[in-house]
């Protein structure tokens, strides 16, 4: 349910509000913007009336929201959310271009990557410190090590950095490193843990999972932005298909499907999507021409010799290519690199 407030609502009008709704046994979310104040009530709607809230003071409409995800919503926030990541817009017509290797492996060979992605055109760095495996067997990550190896190359760079954190007990550490926290396709409904990076206030970059709907995307979204973090970015990597030619399924009306139904901005991965690094070119090109506020690609210097996704990562130079169509696409479509 949203409450719209009168333009000249006084702040005492607005704590009153605030007050009531939470003795009712509801959350309140105060969003104030250029025109209109309006506050979205958090709870079963079913068991709240509209009627006692149209009489407070300062209220001008109560209107109901039939989307189960309320904060996520397009009636919640009319306009599109940039995500700030370091110096790093994201949404709003500002692109993020996320490159990197799939696991950090070694100082060495992450800053020769660093330094080839920001000399093409990226502007935040990936890898991963802690890896979620589907063999036990397979590289892990580095962990702490990894961290740091993580943050002291996108410092020499100049580059924001976001890697994933896989479990609650791992946001302290992560969070001492990352500028943003990057919860994968296996956890999206790890509700735990979307309450723990909701309540750190730190960007969080959520992929869809890998039988998620839309609807599923925005409600995890959603456990996020309860706990009052507004910092979430979307990704789409692929969902589950009968093709067994490609990694995942690339589900290119994600984007305009999850604009039209929300204000958060959402990236493409199209490494994890393909899994082929012939196509990766191809559908970056696509997601740019589809709304999307910018694309997740996997770069490695020597996939053959990489311990994690080595046959999904681009080279530099591919990288490099793909960014100088990325940059006339995005001026056709009246966006800019950020």
């Amino acid at each position: 349910m949203i409450i719209v407030l009168r333009p000249h609502s006084t702040p005492e009008q607005i704590d009153h509000i605030l007050d009531r709704i939470q003795e009712l046994g509801f959350r309140a979310h105060l969003s104030k913007g250029e025109l209109r104040t309006i506050i979205g009530v958090i709870g079963d709607e079913n068991k709240l009336q509209a009627e006692p809230l149209s009489a407070l003071q300062g209220v001008e409409q109560v209107l109901p929201i039939l989307k189960p995800f309320k904060l996520a919503s397009r009636e919640f926030h009319a306009k599109d959310s940039v995500v700030t990541v370091g110096t790093v817009r994201i949404g709003g017509g500002s692109m993020a271009m996320i490159a990197g290797p799939c696991a950090v492996e070694g100082a060495e060979i992450l800053d020769g990557i660093a330094r080839e992605v920001k000399a093409a055109g990226a502007n935040i760095l990936r890898g991963g410190a802690f890896k979620p495996r589907t063999s036990p067997y397979s590289f892990q990550g580095l962990g702490e090590d990894g961290l740091k190896i993580l943050r002291d190359t996108g410092d020499k760079h100049g580059m924001p950095v976001v890697t994933e954190v896989m479990d609650p007990r791992q946001i302290e550490v992560v969070g001492r490193y990352a500028d943003m926290f990057q919860v994968g396709a296996r956890n999206m409904q790890n509700f735990d843990l979307l309450r723990e990076v909701g309540q750190t206030r730190r960007p969080v970059l959520m992929k869809r999972g890998m039988s998620a709907t839309v609807k599923d995307l925005l409600m995890s979204a959603e456990y996020i932005l309860a706990e009052g973090n507004q910092e979430v970015v979307l990704c789409e990597r692929g969902v589950r298909s009968f093709e067994d030619s490609t990694r995942n399924m690339l589900d290119m009306s994600a984007v305009p499907n999850v604009k039209s139904q929300s204000h958060l901005p959402i990236i493409v991965d199209p490494s994890h999507a393909t899994g082929r690094p012939d196509l990766i070119p191809a559908m970056a090109r696509a997601a740019v021409a589809a709304g999307a506020d910018g694309v997740h690609v996997e770069v490695h210097s020597c996939p053959e010799k990489a311990l994690s996704d080595g046959p999904q990562a681009l080279l530099p130079g591919q990288f490099a290519d793909l960014m100088a169509d990325i940059r006339r696409l995005a001026e056709v479509v009246g966006k800019t690199i950020g």
